[in-house]
């Protein structure tokens, strides 16, 4: 689940750094499902996040911490926001699966975190 926040952060979740030391949790309520049930929606998030096409302010943000986010495990994440991020990558490893394996290879182009999770992500089912 370390890296499945990842694209929780992709699709709904806008991590601003707040006070405590942990991501903000004001877009903890951002209904994700409309989102990934929505293709219009979904599109333009990966568009925003593969620099496709236009990024909404948060969307801006929201590439902006995604390496932190790989690098420190999601560290900073609430459970709310690790919960989500699970239910997300099981969406688009089930139903959006070249979209996902092009998000890792944008993010990820050398397999650091990829081989760093190898073993939670065999467990959880999701290709490498």
């Amino acid at each position: 689940m370390k890296l499945c926040l990842t694209l929780s952060v992709l699709l709904s979740v806008i991590l601003v750094e707040a006070d405590e030391g942990k991501y903000t949790s004001k877009f903890d309520n951002i209904d994700y499902k409309a989102i990934l049930a929505s293709e219009r929606l979904l599109l333009n998030y990966y568009k925003c996040m593969m620099d496709e096409g236009p990024c909404t302010p948060d969307g801006k943000e929201l590439k902006k911490v995604i390496p932190e986010t790989l690098e420190t495990e999601c560290g900073k994440c609430t459970e709310k926001q690790k919960a989500a991020a699970k239910e997300i990558i099981h969406f688009m490893v089930n139903n959006k699966l070249e979209l996902w394996k092009n998000l890792l290879e944008k993010y990820d182009p050398q397999g650091t975190y990829r081989e760093k999770y190898q073993d939670e992500w065999r467990k959880q089912g999701y290709p490498l």
